[in-house]
């Protein structure tokens, strides 16, 4: 049994965070994994699924994503495959401009994370973070990563991306998700 918590990524992004936040040491291991699931459940599930059955450990994998009032959910389970590459400069770039071009007069948005943890047996538990708030007009802050720019929760002023990376892990859906899963893991 290992003492660190296996997580199905290769995202060194999630990797601090969900370290930061669990306050426990966690491996990165990414396998080849298809995210073709139409839910963030779907896809946090068979990543996690892949990773417990490949080492014969407890692994724990995430799918979140941006869900924008105005464009439907979009670009939601496609987040990260919304522009290529997935560079913050690219994806904020494409978001705004797709808005723009479809009129977006309402900019409530919503991130969402879903985390599975599977077990070896197969049994498989999920949890979901979610942080509400709205899509800004142009990009600001140089913390964080993919929409941090463009976000910004409701309540707050500050994008994700102007805040400290340990405010940001308070509030955030990630944050929100594995503060569920804390329980789970006790």
């Amino acid at each position: 049994m290992r003492d660190e918590i296996l997580v199905a990524t290769s995202n060194k992004h999630k990797l601090r965070e969900i370290r930061h936040i669990l306050k426990s040491p966690v491996v990165g291991c990414s396998l080849p994994v298809k995210e073709n699931g139409i839910t963030f459940e779907a896809n946090a599930i068979k990543k996690a699924k892949a990773v417990a059955k490949k080492y014969g450990e407890t692994a724990i994998a995430d799918d979140s994503g941006l869900m924008v009032d105005c464009l439907g959910g979009r670009p939601g389970v496609k987040s990260a495959r919304f522009a290529t590459p997935p560079t913050p400069e690219n994806l904020c770039g494409k978001l705004l401009k797709v808005m723009r071009e479809t009129g977006c007069g309402v900019r409530g948005a919503k991130f969402v994370c879903v985390i599975a943890i599977a077990y070896p047996s197969g049994k498989v538990k999920t949890v979901k973070g979610i942080c509400p708030g709205k899509i800004i007009h142009e990009m600001r802050g140089s913390h964080g990563f993919g929409y941090d720019p463009v976000f910004v929760p409701t309540g707050y002023k500050k994008t994700f991306a102007e805040m400290s990376p340990s405010m940001k892990n308070r509030i955030s859906h990630r944050g929100r998700a594995l503060n569920k899963l804390k329980a789970i893991l006790k």
